[in-house]
């Protein structure tokens, strides 16, 4: 009788000790299987939402920045080539004129500093040069348009964060001293607010400024191209006059 007792209190303890270490099992999958979204989702929440709502809005408003700004400099990109061929040929058969109307029907920086050129050339080549300098400086102004609010975003995000991060340790400290007794659980919330924060700060101006180097690169491009296109273009005025 003993015996049986003690198999079936053995028996008992292996059920509980298998059910306690198959329950933890299911929450420990039941953790990996939570999406990255979810998690980024939860940690968002802990981190507060004074700042981090203020770094999520500089993150938004980045992107957005960026976006419009990549938009608009592929639209800006043509081919210059063929264009630097066509009005050559326009001009080779029908004259300025017919250089115009080719820039006219053509979309891009480069075709408006083109046009600006042509429609100067009847003054001279010195009016068609100034004419084809002070409207690329007007081009480059439109292509650099708000990314200095880019910038701004990367700079302000991180700086957002290591603020919540100072707050948090602040207010820490503050448990800490009313307490007078230094206890890890005390004041884990706290620096846990403060790091999150400064990890979302550091995630936004890192995305940002992967935006921004793009964005710098292209204007840079596009800017080459025009001062190439521009003394292109008074060389063919040159050999036009001729």
């Amino acid at each position: 009788m003993k015996k049986i007792s003690f198999t079936l209190a053995t028996a008992g303890m292996f059920v509980l000790g298998t059910t306690s270490a198959s329950a933890a099992m299911l929450q420990e999958n039941a953790e990996a299987s939570k999406g990255f979204t979810q998690v980024l989702k939860e940690q968002f929440i802990q981190g507060g939402p004074a700042f981090m709502g203020i770094v999520l809005l500089c993150l938004i408003l980045g992107l957005a920045v960026a976006i419009e700004r990549i938009i608009y400099l592929n639209l800006a990109s043509t081919n210059s080539a063929k264009l630097k061929q066509q009005v050559e040929d326009a001009l080779a058969s029908g004259g300025v004129e017919a250089a115009k109307e080719v820039c006219r029907n053509t979309k891009g920086p480069v075709a408006s500093i083109f046009y600006q050129g042509l429609d100067r050339a009847g003054e001279g080549l010195e009016s068609a040069e100034k004419a084809v300098v002070a409207y690329g400086g007007v081009q480059m102004g439109q292509l650099e348009k708000n990314v200095s609010w880019l910038s701004l975003f990367i700079a302000i995000a991180p700086m957002l964060g290591f603020m919540g991060t100072v707050i948090g340790m602040i207010a820490a400290f503050q448990k800490i001293a009313a307490v007078g007794n230094l206890s890890a659980s005390l004041i884990a919330g706290d620096i846990q607010v403060a790091l999150l924060t400064t990890v979302f700060g550091l995630i936004t101006a890192i995305i940002l400024q992967i935006f921004y180097n793009y964005i710098i690169a292209k204007i840079d491009s596009i800017v080459n191209d025009m001062e190439d296109s521009s003394i292109s273009l008074i060389d063919m005025l040159a050999a036009h006059k001729k």
